[in-house]
């Protein structure tokens, strides 16, 4: 049995596996693509840091940014702790070889992204994510981490809310297997993907590590609060990285007017950005003025998807945009040390999670800070609580002459849920029926989550939207898969992510409803101020007996 179970394949997974390998744990990275196509790729305006190369800085502006962004709704302690890792963890991946941008002192370079008060964002040209990701993926094959790929993640084995391992669909064969594991990590990123073709997210951030630790028995909380990023090329939604903001864009309507400070927190600027489309104008990105020679040096990325995309040059023309889903706060309930709530030997780390850290709305460039800060943590905390059971093992298996034995041989894992899933996918094989389309379904939810439970909500319509959500859950004995064959199917995979999404769509929506105010992401034209005495609360919930059950929990 191996020590440390990591369930996905991106920054966070890999940063923990490599922690949880320096403490002397066997690990195992399972991730249902290849890990250098992971959602950390997409990140590229920068990571935070209060080193003060470019402009003056501290840690404590780090955290005062961050808590105001968060609008009083995240852990102060856990702040504090990932903006004071922030340096050392920038000290970290330099080691490993991530080719920073450099100041003409050769220090590291930084921007300015919106909400922060100085120039904090360590960057890789427009490429931050991409480069961290691919240095850690190499980092993971010196340190000979053992990894499965293309392997989709179908439920947690948990015995007496004692997590052992989890079962999975290996894509190439069609087989569901069970891996025991001593911990396990989720890092199976967020759940974008809700808002279908609405969205900077792949296709693959569906939910996946949020439902399944709803159907184990855990619990998921703040799951209303969803950031849409103002930036997003209007036709296709691929994103427009902060960076071009931070580096002196301007935001203009069809009257060639500047109508927000484009450096304000994103939930502000996204507003603004609708507000403009609602009236009737369109809205560009306009970056003529930097010049075709400091664009292709600092945003090259930009430059080359707007001319693949929108068949536009930013450099002399005005780059349509809108805001679009983009980050979800939200996941997993975690306590301080990372472990999921309601579950033993589970933690979780990522966007899948939520560490309390981000509050109803991320500050720019928090994301990579926390994949890497807080996923080192928790490979280290799930490799401590290893050697803390291995002690107690030792301390209990003594002979009369007080000599230490081996710690005893772990009960073999129960295999109850290998079995129903096994059942399961197989009746998807043989006995559901195709009767209706799930794709054409998934489209229509993602159109009516960004018009119903987007940028601006109203109760009535996310009520119509939940509505039309549970009459999709009850036809999904009559949707099943077309395709039949058993290797490599991904209208399988397409299917069960589809479950996933309703799932967690179900609780995005449930926790919208309860919150009766606006703050930070989550914003209610009937509710327009924050309601510190009733709302300034963690919306939680879990499910008991097939039941979905919530809370407002005051624990600021």
């Amino acid at each position: 049995m191996i020590d440390t179970l990591i369930i996905g394949s991106g920054g966070a997974g890999l940063c923990a596996g490599l922690s949880a390998k320096e403490q002397g744990a066997s690990v195992l990275v399972v991730g249902k693509a290849y890990p250098t196509s992971s959602q950390t790729a997409m990140a590229q305006g920068g990571i935070n840091s209060a080193l003060g190369n470019v402009t003056a800085d501290s840690v404590e502006l780090h955290i005062q940014d961050t808590l105001k962004s968060a609008h009083g709704l995240c852990s102060k302690a856990m702040v504090r702790q990932m903006c004071e890792d922030a340096p050392s963890t920038i000290t970290w991946l330099e080691s490993l070889g991530v080719p920073f941008d450099r100041t003409p002192n050769n220090t590291v370079a930084q921007r300015q992204l919106g909400g922060a008060s100085s120039k904090r964002a360590c960057y890789a040209q427009d490429y931050t994510g991409l480069k961290i990701l691919h240095t850690l993926y190499d980092t993971c094959l010196k340190e000979k981490i053992e990894m499965l790929e293309e392997h989709y993640l179908l439920n947690l084995v948990v015995e007496d809310g004692v997590v052992k391992g989890a079962t999975f669909l290996e894509l190439l064969t069609g087989e569901v297997k069970q891996i025991h594991a001593k911990s396990v990590i989720l890092a199976t990123g967020g759940y974008g993907s809700i808002y279908k073709n609405y969205t900077t997210n792949a296709n693959a951030s569906t939910g996946d590590g949020v439902a399944v630790v709803l159907r184990a028995g855990g619990r998921v909380s703040d799951m209303e609060f969803v950031q849409f990023h103002p930036t997003a090329l209007k036709g296709s939604s691929i994103l427009i990285s902060e960076s071009a903001r931070g580096e002196g864009g301007y935001l203009v309507n069809s009257e060639g007017e500047r109508f927000i400070d484009e450096l304000l927190p994103r939930d502000v600027v996204a507003r603004a950005i609708a507000s403009q489309i609602a009236k009737g104008e369109s809205v560009y990105l306009d970056v003529r003025h930097f010049g075709e020679e400091k664009l292709l040096t600092l945003m090259p990325q930009e430059v080359y998807l707007c001319k693949l995309h929108e068949g536009i040059d930013p450099s002399k023309e005005l780059i349509p945009i809108k805001p679009v889903a983009h980050y979800t706060m939200g996941g997993i309930e975690v306590n301080h040390n990372l472990e999921v709530a309601g579950l033993k030997n589970c933690y979780a780390v990522g966007e899948c999670a939520n560490a309390k850290v981000h509050g109803a709305n991320r500050l720019g460039g928090n994301s990579l800070l926390e994949i890497v800060s807080l996923g080192r943590l928790a490979g280290k905390n799930a490799s401590t609580s290893l050697e803390i059971l291995q002690n107690s093992l030792e301390s209990e298996t003594l002979v009369p002459n007080s000599t230490r034995l081996k710690p005893s041989v772990p009960s073999l894992v129960d295999n109850t849920q290998l079995q129903i899933d096994q059942e399961y996918i197989e009746g998807l094989f043989e006995e559901y029926p195709f009767n209706m389309n799930f794709y054409e379904l998934q489209d229509k939810l993602g159109e009516q989550f960004y018009t119903h439970v987007g940028i601006v909500r109203d109760n009535n319509q996310l009520n119509n939207t939940l509505n039309e959500l549970r009459v999709f859950k009850a036809s999904l004995d009559d949707m099943g898969i077309h395709d039949k064959s058993r290797e490599n199917n991904t209208n399988l995979v397409e299917f069960l992510q589809f479950i996933n999404m309703l799932d967690v769509g179900e609780v995005v929506i449930e926790s919208a409803l309860i919150r009766d105010e606006s703050r930070g992401a989550h914003f209610k034209e009937a509710y327009p101020q924050e309601n510190d005495k009733l709302f300034k609360a963690h919306s939680v919930f879990w499910v008991e007996d097939k039941a979905l059950l919530s809370k407002l929990e005051k624990r600021i």
